[in-house]
């Protein structure tokens, strides 16, 4: 397929960009708080198209406009002291999109550790703040490898909340809990099922389904009648993704190109 700038073709990480994108379709005034290439630039793709509400940080104190993620300093649209951030936090107003170092079926996620929790074959970053992200508002997960050591059957610590166990400690904790979508190199991924567990919503133009159900340690619900594909950048999307948002390409160093 081809489109935008010349007549490359999209990529890969291209239309990763756009599903992350897709993720804040309609979100309204809220902060969206991504975390890693991918994800800022889909924040700021949405931004510029269609959800000019979105609040965007520079990760400290300051609310800035749609600026590329390699560019120019960041122009301040306002001020957001850690009080009204933790507001925002704390009453559904913010929408997340953060790694996952290990996902299950149901959307609880592990960034802490591998292997038992008393003595971890490998520490990682921590649980940090995925539990009160994932009970205060909606929470995205972004995969840039999906394989089956990432997608497992049960994670070995849970530090964002999954829909079964948020059910399990009751309303306190399903008040704003979502696990909206899980965007990897593969596909997008979704909760719309009767069991709230984790289906097919849709595969990036060039990959096979059966390759997803490899790359997956559990059973992934799918949709009805045939899986749909992540749709494409338009001409104007395309052109702000290469020549205003990131024009180095840092997207490619997250998901490199194979062709879709």
């Amino acid at each position: 397929m081809t489109a935008g700038t010349g007549s490359a073709a999209v990529t890969r990480a291209e239309y990763c960009v756009v599903a992350c994108a897709e993720a804040w379709r309609g979100a309204g005034e809220v902060l969206a708080s991504p975390m890693g290439t991918v994800p800022a630039l889909g924040a700021r793709l949405a931004k510029r198209t269609f959800s000019p509400g979105l609040l965007l940080t520079d990760g400290e104190a300051l609310l800035v406009g749609d600026v590329p993620v390699a560019g120019a300093p960041a122009a301040a649209e306002g001020w957001l002291p850690y009080r009204r951030h933790l507001a925002l936090v704390a009453t559904g107003r913010r929408h997340v999109m953060m790694g996952a170092s290990q996902i299950d079926r149901y959307g609880n996620q592990n960034i802490s550790c591998i292997g038992d929790w008393v003595r971890p074959d490998r520490q990682l970053l921590g649980v940090r703040g995925a539990p009160a992200n994932t009970v205060n508002h909606p929470t995205s997960y972004w995969v840039p490898k999906h394989s089956p050591r990432t997608f497992v059957a049960r994670v070995d610590m849970v530090c964002g909340v999954g829909y079964d166990r948020a059910a399990a400690a009751g309303p306190s904790a399903t008040r704003y809990h979502r696990v909206q979508e899980v965007v990897s190199d593969l596909g997008v991924f979704d909760f719309d099922t009767p069991g709230r567990t984790m289906r097919v919503r849709s595969l990036h133009p060039g990959v096979r389904l059966d390759d997803v159900l490899a790359a997956t340690g559990f059973a992934l619900g799918m949709p009805d009648g045939e899986v749909p594909y992540t749709r494409a950048p338009d001409a104007a999307e395309l052109r702000l993704i290469r020549e205003v948002l990131d024009p180095r390409g840092l997207r490619d160093r997250e998901v490199p190109p194979c062709g879709p």
